[in-house]
């Protein structure tokens, strides 16, 4: 029964990245894709390492797997802010369909 749970986990985890993957490639500006790859992305790929986790156990293979859950988990918001923000900074404009930007409002105040 595990199994088909750990499969379950790494296909639902592999369909996260996938629609991360057709976000980067979808959306009009560096802004929306870096919110589908950190969001997306990064729920697919725990998922996937959870099932790996399920499919071993408590192995070296599943410690290994836990242990880059928690390191994507903690770096992958903090590079996407990271890099967010300098591309604002750098002067990457908005989509213009794009309703606010709080950083410029922010820096007029």
């Amino acid at each position: 029964m595990s199994n088909h749970v750990a499969i379950g986990f790494i296909a639902v985890g592999v369909i996260f990245d996938l629609l991360g993957c057709l976000g980067l490639i979808r959306l009009p500006d560096v802004y929306n894709r870096l919110q589908a790859a950190t969001k997306s992305v990064t729920l697919g790929t725990c998922m996937v390492l959870f099932g790996v986790f399920l499919e071993f156990g408590f192995t070296a293979g599943g410690a290994k797997a836990l242990l880059c859950i928690l390191f994507i988990l903690l770096t992958s918001p903090t590079s996407a802010h990271a890099l967010a923000r300098g591309s604002h900074i750098s002067g990457f404009k908005l989509w213009e369909g794009s309703v606010m930007d709080k950083l410029e409002e922010d820096k007029g105040e």
